[in-house]
């Protein structure tokens, strides 16, 4: 606005017409320029792009809708925990939103981002699991989902589905296995991982007290009701410096003996 009412300051009549005077490199010339019905320039009279001037809009198929998961292993056990906030921007949708979906009774996924896409993804898993059972007349195991999400987001890797995924459960051994992804399909089996807006609160704490790194005390195996007060900690952590996560963390603890579901109370501001 400065730039234009500085313009409109060097304003010049000529021959009873304003002209705007410009420089180039070949000499001096005068543009006839408008300025309204009285030829005075006000801030009410500046378009914003509401009226008449044209501006440049844009769509994306993608919305970031907030969220953290976690998912942690144990020598007999897996735990795997999201927020239930979902969030477009600065406004609150909703305060009761589950991110995490059991696609069998050892196998949670847990993911976060855009929650179309997010939906999108469970049907298609949810189908490709139904087709299985019908065929092989058993339930996938642990690594064999693993695979399959890794195949199914790697499919979409030109037109990515806009989740961030983490996937616990037990393996066959019943020992249990967390896989880290990224959008397009790489995945790994690691002993923690976290996704989603939270994730850079989560990581580094979950690098002190699950994987002991720079520590001298001797490392232990936690007992998963252990595992589960560290993560309630965690989300609370989280939920202190990112405004997507709150209002509640959906934990489940997954044995061989199936699933257990608990939830635990967030600030809600």
């Amino acid at each position: 606005m400065a730039s234009y009412l500085s313009a409109a300051n060097a304003v010049q009549a000529r021959n009873g017409q304003l002209a705007l005077p410009i420089h180039t490199s070949e000499g001096g010339a005068m543009i006839p320029v408008s300025l309204g019905a009285n030829n005075d320039c006000h801030a009410d009279d500046i378009d914003h792009g509401v009226t008449r001037a044209t501006y440049e809009r844009g769509f994306s198929p993608y919305e970031f809708n907030g969220g953290t998961t976690l998912a942690i292993s144990g020598p007999d056990y897996a735990v795997v925990a999201a927020d239930t906030r979902l969030s477009s921007g600065y406004e609150i949708l909703s305060r009761n939103v589950t991110k995490l979906h059991a696609l069998t009774d050892k196998c949670v996924l847990g993911s976060a981002g855009c929650k179309t896409d997010v939906d999108q993804l469970r049907s298609v898993l949810d189908i490709k699991m139904k087709i299985y059972a019908h065929n092989h007349r058993k339930p996938m195991s642990t690594p064999s989902v693993a695979q399959m999400l890794g195949n199914t987001l790697y499919y979409k890797r030109f037109f990515p589905y806009y989740a961030f995924n983490v996937l616990a459960g037990v393996d066959s051994e019943g020992k249990g296995a967390v896989y880290s992804y990224d959008a397009i399909g790489s995945f790994e089996r690691t002993p923690f991982s976290a996704s989603g807006s939270g994730q850079s609160f989560l990581i580094p704490l979950m690098d002190n007290v699950i994987a002991h790194k720079n520590r001298l005390d001797e490392k232990r195996d936690l007992p998963s009701e252990e595992v589960v007060e560290i993560v309630k900690d965690a989300f609370v952590t989280a939920g202190e410096r990112d405004i997507y996560t709150g209002d509640a963390v959906e934990i489940m603890v997954i044995t061989k003996d199936g699933i257990t579901t608990e939830t635990f109370k967030l600030k809600a501001d």
